[in-house]
């Protein structure tokens, strides 16, 4: 049974729209070109894999196992490139970077000294929350990962500390916490608190020390947007906390920042597949990290 790499590729392509249309945009061709590849492919595997449904697509059993051996094939044979490119001292490649949406500012002066070195490596940059950049990783989606500690994942994953940042409490002016000299974690039990998505390594850690000392958080809102959650806070609607960095932005806000007791930190890390060797562009970026820390 011979299932060539495009086809893989398509098919990830419709899992993750979900849409037959949308799938054949992405992959430059009609529409009745990509079914009769899915129908193909269905007929070589000699089971149904999508179930199309009201617009939307859907994974049959069979196709769930598809999508995880596609997965894995595709990022080896990714691999495998990059080592052919690797060949010609790294002037040509590709290096598949997932970023958290907080901290795509953070790693600019990295990323911007790795063009400089390595201009001839395409950077293709993909946003997921902590545990999203995890699970790429997992599946071979990613090369290597720019997050928070700690990972989920812990046994299955490596990673390599950069930085770290105070978080601190957020709180509209006028706040009946905003003239207390530090917060503690008993003081936000009054007050509706606004978190971040389940998916994001902050909001995991929040509720990990929250929990901790027996603190119980009256969770009124989530978001993965800093931006959304400073101006839910400014209005008055919750409490929260942010790292430093981005409380740096919000200078002009209505809003008031005060430090943790006892202090907390967070702490930023590149991540990758701990059994799977480095490509050479993510091996690169690695080294260039630790260099720049040292």
């Amino acid at each position: 049974m011979n299932i060539p790499i495009k086809t893989l590729q398509i098919f990830l392509t419709i899992v993750e729209t979900k849409n037959f249309t949308r799938a054949a945009q992405k992959c430059f061709m009609t529409q009745p070109t990509l079914t009769k590849t899915i129908q193909r492919l269905e007929d070589n595997m000699g089971e149904q894999l999508l179930i199309r449904n009201n617009q939307t697509v859907e994974l049959t059993q069979a196709g769930q196992l598809f999508e995880q051996s596609a997965r894995e094939i595709l990022g080896h044979w990714h691999r495998l490139q990059e080592g052919i490119n690797n060949l010609s001292g790294l002037k040509s490649g590709r290096l598949r970077l997932g970023v958290c949406p907080m901290m795509s500012s953070l790693i600019t002066p990295l990323l911007t000294d790795y063009r400089q070195k390595y201009p001839g490596i395409e950077l293709q940059m993909y946003e997921y929350g902590g545990f999203g950049c995890e699970q790429a990783l997992l599946s071979n989606s990613l090369d290597i990962a720019f997050t928070a500690l700690p990972t989920t994942h812990k046994t299955e994953l490596a990673s390599q500390p950069l930085t770290k940042y105070p978080l601190l409490a957020c709180l509209p002016e006028g706040h009946p916490l905003a003239d207390n000299a530090d917060i503690r974690w008993q003081d936000f039990e009054s007050y509706p608190f606004i978190l971040y998505n389940e998916d994001f390594s902050l909001a995991k850690l929040i509720n990990y020390l929250s929990r901790k000392v027996g603190v119980h958080l009256n969770i009124a809102f989530r978001t993965g947007q800093w931006d959304f959650l400073a101006a839910m806070v400014e209005a008055n609607l919750g409490v929260a906390i942010l790292p430093e960095p981005i409380c740096q932005r919000l200078t002009n806000s209505k809003l008031v920042f005060k430090p943790m007791q006892p202090a907390m930190t967070w702490d930023l890390a590149l991540i990758w597949r701990e059994n799977l060797p480095l490509t050479p562009p993510a091996q690169a970026l690695l080294t260039l990290s630790r260099n720049s820390h040292e």
